[in-house]
């Protein structure tokens, strides 16, 4: 336990330090957001790439912990370089679409490479069969999921501290659960993770001097669903598939629903629109701060019912995932979250 307070202050203080001089690097580079659109909140052009510092800070201290590194934490370096080259690759030319989830799914493989795969899964039915084997499923379910919340983080990425600070909380989440099954590895990967964030987090709190950029939304989405692997899903007493969808329950939430307000009303589903979660609360008439904060607090609450959901029996979970998606829905209905907005 020492050792990840340690790993925790060195990891805080390697983003805190390296974030300015990142931030330098992105204006010498000239990888600045300038606000083209209605979706942008911001007002006047702020740098990017703060991600640089995140992905540094967690390698330097991931290599500096006691011991070599395991098979699966340099599948963990190699796929994070891959998607941090990628998303410098975004920030500075835009590059395509299909040219982004290439590198994603490449970033993908080499996790299930190294061995970091989702192979099995609780059987929701049977308490005498609790696993369900996917055979030769892993590969393209590992694809999906790492895919899927690469890119749910990046869509939450819209003010300022917001997808930092959603992607510090799943972290500290997915630690707990690591803790609690004993899964040393995951949770000296998730400690690391989370003093990276937090020592970038005050420079892109509101008002923001830096912002992630895909680099850095799409870097923390990866390490999130590659961690979730290890230390949730392949938990043998957290294996139900409820407990990481709780946990990063903010980004793929929102991203479900983009996807189905979308489709109701008949817009392209990869069409970006400015209806999601963050863009309804400021129309209500909160300040960034405020609605920040309103989704760090649903994202805490998730990440409760993660924690629950995995002290519990396998059916009792998928339950309590249920009725958690039941009451978002009627919330989100509510609210005309599935009301297309320019």
């Amino acid at each position: 336990m020492n050792e990840l307070y340690v790993l925790a202050v060195i990891s805080v203080a390697i983003s805190a330090i390296l974030t300015p001089f990142v931030k330098k690097f992105a204006i010498k580079m000239k990888v600045i957001d300038i606000p083209k659109d209605n979706r942008r909140i911001h007002k006047k052009p702020i740098p990017l790439l703060g991600g640089l510092a995140i992905y540094f800070s967690f390698i330097l201290t991931l290599i500096l912990k006691s011991g070599s590194l395991s098979r699966s934490e340099i599948g963990i370096i190699i796929g994070a370089t891959i998607i941090v080259i990628g998303g410098f690759l975004d920030d500075k030319f835009d590059i395509r679409p299909w040219h982004k989830l290439l590198i994603q799914m490449a970033s993908a493989l080499s996790l299930v490479i190294y061995g970091i795969r989702i192979q099995l899964i609780t059987n929701p039915i049977s308490s005498s069969e609790l696993y369900i084997s996917i055979g030769i499923l892993s590969i393209p379910l590992t694809i999906v999921w790492v895919v899927g919340i690469t890119n749910a983080l990046n869509l939450i990425d819209g003010l300022d501290g917001l997808a930092a600070g959603v992607a510090f909380i799943s972290a500290v989440t997915i630690f707990i659960i690591a803790l609690l099954n004993n899964r040393s590895e995951a949770a000296v990967l998730t400690v690391i993770l989370s003093g990276a964030i937090l020592g970038f987090l005050p420079y892109n709190f509101n008002p923001a001097t830096i912002f992630m950029g895909d680099t850095g939304a799409q870097l923390l989405g990866f390490l999130l669903a590659a961690i979730s692997i290890e230390g949730a899903i392949k938990s043998a007493a957290a294996f139900a598939i409820a407990v990481p969808i709780l946990a990063l329950g903010i980004p793929i939430y929102d991203i479900l629903f983009a996807m189905i307000r979308r489709k109701l009303n008949g817009r392209p589903i990869m069409q970006a629109d400015r209806g999601h979660l963050h863009h309804r609360l400021l129309d209500m008439g909160l300040t960034q701060r405020q609605a920040v904060i309103i989704m760090y607090l649903i994202s805490a609450v998730l990440g409760s019912f993660a924690i629950i959901a995995m002290q519990v029996s396998t059916q009792r979970s998928y339950f309590l995932l249920a009725m958690v998606m039941v009451v978002l829905v009627i919330v989100a209905w509510k609210f005309g979250f599935f009301e297309h907005r320019e």
